[in-house]
């Protein structure tokens, strides 16, 4: 009985952290994140005319129209998998792709935070990938 207790304190617990870092996210963040981040390659628009792009080896990809080569969907999860980047199995802020891992970057930028933990900074690393896939949802063409 006792350990029933914990197991159902515990999931509580990770419900509500995981309930409240998505309340956190926002297209704003997004925004900013991506102004931040995103838009030296890739451009303030997203078409991949950043004022960078020209020293790339691969132009950036045209980010608004996603969605238009998938089908007239936004692949949330591909999209995540390509922003996050950790699951890779590259090492180094860019292993072996020509965009940063993302995933890494922001939970070390985290992790710089007084009292931050490594799940507080996972959260943070999440929370900041869900909002610039909000942003990059808002800047689909048709």
């Amino acid at each position: 009985m006792k350990n029933n207790s914990i197991q159902c304190a515990v999931i509580a617990s990770i419900l509500s952290v995981t309930a409240s870092s998505w309340a956190q996210t926002s297209v704003g963040l997004g925004r900013a994140d991506y102004k931040d981040n995103c838009a030296s390659c890739h451009g303030a628009s997203g078409k991949g005319d950043g004022p960078v792009h020209s020293f790339l080896v691969k132009p950036p990809s045209d980010l608004t129209t996603i969605a238009r080569r998938n089908g007239g969907r936004f692949p949330q999860e591909l999209m995540w998998e390509v922003i996050d980047g950790r699951w890779s199995g590259d090492n180094g802020p860019h292993g072996s792709r020509e965009m940063p891992v993302w995933g890494n970057e922001f939970k070390a930028r985290a992790m710089t935070r007084p009292g931050d933990s490594a799940t507080t900074a996972e959260w943070s690393a999440r929370n900041r990938i869900v909002s610039l896939l909000r942003y990059l949802e808002t800047m689909q063409v048709p």
